[in-house]
C-alpha cells in the first residue's frame, strides 16, 4: 500500500503545478504532488491526506496548520511534517474527518514556499474527497417489523438459583473442613513429632513478627494460644477439638496426664479476656504468655513421648512373656510327646 501511495505521489509530482501562478522568471520552480486516501469515505470515517513539495534546496515551506473551521471536514491529529533539505522534498500529512455527505473540499489553505526571499505561494484549493452517506435511497421503502408482545415480568426467577449455589458452597466448605481434619489427623498419626515440630516452626515465626514491639500485645498472646491449640488437636484428636471453648477443651483434657492443667487453665484464661473483652495487656505479661505457650507444648510432648515409650516397654514385656509362655508349653508337649511311648510299655508290663 505505501509503495502504491508514493508512486502516485511521484506521478503527480510530474505533472504540472495546480494553482501556482507567478510571473515567469521571479518565482521559485516549485513542484506539487497530492494524495487523498482513502478518496471515498463515510460520515466520521478517518482519512489522510498528502502534501508534497519539491522546491529548490535551500528553500523554507509553510503548510497550512488545519483546514477551515467552517467546513465540513475537521483534523484529528496534529500535522505530522518531513523534510529532506539536501533534495529539496517537504511532506505533510493530515489525519483529517468528514462530517457532511456529497464531495466536500478540503480548504487547507496555501502552502508558502520561500527560496532566497523571494515567495511563491500554491493553492491546495482542488483537494477535496467524497463522503458517501450509508443510509437508503428512499426510506419510505423500508416496512418495520411487526409489535412484539411485552416481555413478561420474570419474577425473583434468580432466587431459586442463588439458594442452590449456597448450599452447594455451604457443602463444599464442609467436605473442605472434613477433608483438611481427615489429613491432620492422618499427619499427625503418620508422624508423631510433626505437631511439636509445627508448632516449634510457628512459635519462631510469632517471635519475628516482633508483635510485641509493634505494640500488638493482645495479638501476640491470642497467636501463641491458637498455636498451642493447633498443636494440642494434632496430638490429642480425640480431645482437644478445635471447636471447642476454653471450659470444654479443659474438661475434655482433664483425664491427660500428659497436660499441666493449672498451667493451661491459666494461659487460656488469660487469653478468653485478651480476645473476647479487649482486655488490655502489658508487654511482658504477652511475652511472658507466649513463653508459656511454647512451655506448655514442651510439657506435653514431654509427656506423650513418655507415656508412649511406657507403653511400649509394657507392650514388648508382654510380647516377650507371651513368647515365653508359647515356649514353655511347646517344649512341655514335646517332652510328653517323647515320654507317651515309654509309659505305654510301662503299663502293658
Amino acid at each position: 500500500m505505501r509503495r502504491f501511495v508514493w508512486c502516485a505521489l511521484a506521478a503527480l509530482l510530474l505533472a504540472p503545478t495546480a494553482g501556482a501562478q507567478a510571473p515567469a522568471g521571479s518565482a521559485p520552480r516549485v513542484r506539487l504532488g497530492t494524495l487523498v486516501a482513502p478518496d471515498t469515505v463515510t460520515v466520521g470515517d478517518p482519512f489522510v491526506v498528502t502534501v508534497r513539495i519539491q522546491a529548490p534546496p535551500g528553500a523554507q515551506v509553510t503548510f497550512p496548520a488545519a483546514p477551515d473551521s467552517g467546513a465540513g471536514v475537521e483534523l484529528l491529529d496534529p500535522r505530522r511534517d518531513r523534510a529532506v533539505a539536501d533534495s529539496g522534498e517537504f511532506t505533510a500529512t493530515y489525519r483529517l474527518a468528514a462530517w457532511d455527505v456529497g464531495t466536500l473540499p478540503l480548504n487547507l489553505g496555501n502552502v508558502v514556499v520561500n527560496v532566497g526571499g523571494q515567495a511563491r505561494t500554491v493553492s491546495l484549493a482542488a483537494l477535496n474527497v467524497h463522503v458517501r452517506s450509508v443510509l437508503p435511497a428512499d426510506s419510505a421503502l423500508r416496512v418495520p417489523k411487526p409489535p412484539r408482545e411485552p416481555i413478561a415480568d420474570p419474577g425473583l426467577w434468580w432466587l431459586k438459583w442463588l439458594l442452590l449455589a449456597l448450599a452447594l458452597l455451604a457443602l463444599l466448605a464442609l467436605l473442605l473442613w472434613l477433608a483438611r481434619r481427615w489429613w491432620r489427623n492422618r499427619r499427625g498419626a503418620a508422624r508423631p513429632d510433626g505437631a511439636y515440630a509445627a508448632a516449634l516452626a510457628a512459635f519462631e515465626r510469632l517471635d519475628r513478627m516482633q508483635l510485641v514491639e509493634s505494640g500488638e500485645t493482645g495479638r501476640h498472646a491470642a497467636l501463641a494460644e491458637e498455636i498451642l491449640r493447633d498443636y494440642l488437636a494434632a496430638r490429642l484428636p480425640d480431645e482437644a477439638v478445635p471447636s471447642r471453648t476454653s471450659t470444654e477443651l479443659r474438661a475434655a483434657l482433664a483425664t491427660r496426664e500428659e497436660v499441666p492443667h493449672e498451667r493451661l487453665g491459666a494461659l487460656l484464661e488469660l487469653t478468653d479476656l485478651v480476645k473476647f473483652a479487649a482486655w488490655p495487656i502489658a508487654a511482658a505479661s504477652a511475652t511472658e504468655a507466649g513463653r508459656e505457650a511454647r512451655a506448655i507444648v514442651d510439657a506435653v510432648e514431654r509427656g506423650i513421648r513418655e507415656r508412649e515409650a511406657r507403653e511400649r516397654e509394657e507392650a514388648e514385656a508382654r510380647d516377650r512373656a507371651e513368647r515365653e509362655a508359647q515356649r514353655r508349653y511347646e517344649e512341655e508337649q514335646r517332652r510328653r510327646s517323647r515320654k507317651g511311648p515309654d509309659a505305654s510299655k510301662d503299663r502293658a508290663a
